[in-house]
């Protein structure tokens, strides 16, 4: 396989680079931590390594040193499409290096050939309750698929440590793999006729998935599922999703259960169910008003909605301080495809609008918007109009990310992460001695 070979390649020099830190530089000093950091979430603490992206606060995500703008030019296309192949970016997220048509398209014929979901997944789905939540069912499809983990059955075996990476690669492989097919099904069987999607040999993962869902415009809808998987496949080591997943396969669990851990915490309302949230909030603006209101009225109605206690979902972020390229890159397809859409339209006015709103009130840091402020109005326009599915939707995303770091953690033999606690009495002796008089 080209992802494996590749990597191989690799390792000799990245094990090396690894181990010389770790046995060389280790009493180096890289940040200080504080109380309001420890009491705060960790925000901000340094302390966790990832190669495959970084956001950086002035110009947003970058994935393995390039920025979205230049992803997206560099990543070759299917032919007559806009949008790159989700299995390019697969292999930059695993490689490190842009890959050309051939080795995207061999990543995508891997996908084609491993994307078989046992029938007893489909057979657990169907015997759940039918208003379980469509997160409840992708987390529980995941985890009935690790009974194919060939991580646990070779570590079972008996296996090097230097060799772990690679029955991971192949779990990896397999899981992307078979999630997007996975995802189809819940959303038929939750909002359709139930009907089994049906892979199709001669389409790459965007057209794919287009085609499983049965959305009307597919052609159109496969080029918006090759930019939303790209644009949400990673954003650092920290967000909730990628370090769940981090955590729980530093303890050496399979991707399988690693990535559950993660989808549940993409579950939760400050992390992936703030796309929902944020679409929600442009729909009661539009009932609302009875349409797009004019900025005059939208600008009050901000005010209002500060005023009250409420917040404006989707925008502030923890690191940017501009604009989320992610959200950019929405806009611009949307402006592209559907300028005169009533909901675009809208989220632009509020793109004018809120953050000015936010800057005089002086509360938020960075008001400027990030991606889930955008991106579930893209899949209302196409006919998704189920917001419990879009969650979904970022974790089939989310999981190139997600299994790159977790192949190379293993390939690196990153260890068991266990960071130290401290009481509040701890805290509050070492504030106090603080006070005192050097």
């Amino acid at each position: 396989m080209i992802l494996q070979d590749k990597i191989q390649a690799q390792l000799p020099e990245w094990r090396e680079r690894t181990k010389k830190l770790a046995k060389e530089h280790s009493e180096v000093k890289v940040a200080e931590v504080n109380v309001g950091q420890i009491v705060g979430g960790m925000r901000d603490i340094k302390s966790l390594l990832t190669d495959v992206s970084f956001v950086d606060p002035a110009e947003g995500i970058r994935f393995r040193g390039m920025s979205i703008p230049e992803v997206l030019a560099a990543l070759p296309k299917p032919e007559g499409a806009e949008m790159p192949y989700v299995g390019g970016l697969f292999y930059l997220l695993m490689v490190g290096e842009i890959p050309t048509k051939a080795e995207a398209e061999e990543v995508e014929a891997e996908w084609v050939k491993r994307n078989h979901v046992p029938a007893h997944v489909f057979d657990m789905l169907r015997a759940m309750p039918k208003e379980t939540h469509p997160m409840t069912l992708f987390i529980l499809a995941i985890q009935s698929l690790e009974g194919q983990s060939e991580f646990a059955r070779k570590y079972h075996e008996g296996m090097k440590k230097d060799e772990y990476w690679i029955p991971a690669l192949e779990d990896c492989m397999n899981l992307t793999a078979e999630l997007s097919t996975v995802a189809a099904f819940i959303y038929n069987l939750k909002y359709k006729d139930g009907k089994l999607p049906e892979v199709d040999p001669t389409l790459d993962y965007g057209a794919n998935f287009a085609k499983m869902l049965g959305v009307e415009n597919q052609k159109e809808y496969a080029d918006l599922a090759r930019l939303y998987f790209i644009l949400h496949s990673d954003h650092e080591s920290g967000n909730v999703s990628a370090h769940a997943t981090h955590l729980v396969g530093s303890s050496l669990a399979d991707i399988y259960y690693a990535f559950s851990a993660g989808m549940c915490g993409l579950a939760g309302p400050l992390h992936g169910l703030a796309n929902q949230e944020c679409l929600g909030w442009l729909l009661d603006v539009y009932k609302k008003f009875g349409g797009v209101p004019t900025r005059e009225d939208l600008y009050k109605f901000a005010w209002d909605t500060l005023d009250s206690g409420k917040v404006i979902p989707g925008y502030g972020h923890a690191v940017l301080r501009v604009p989320d390229p992610r959200f950019t890159a929405q806009m611009d397809y949307a402006k592209a495809h559907f300028p005169q859409d009533d909901l675009v339209r809208l989220a632009d006015m509020v793109f004018d609008v809120v953050p000015a709103v936010l800057r005089e009130q002086g509360k938020a840091k960075n008001p400027a918007p990030n991606v889930d402020a955008i991106s579930g109005t893209l899949q209302y326009y196409y006919g998704l109009r189920e917001f419990d599915f879009y969650t979904v939707l970022f974790g089939v995303g989310r999981a190139l990310g997600v299994t790159a770091n977790y192949v190379w953690a293993r390939a690196l033999g990153q260890p068991l992460e266990r960071p130290k606690s401290l009481t509040t009495k701890m805290l509050e002796d070492i504030v106090e001695k603080a006070k005192q008089p050097a």
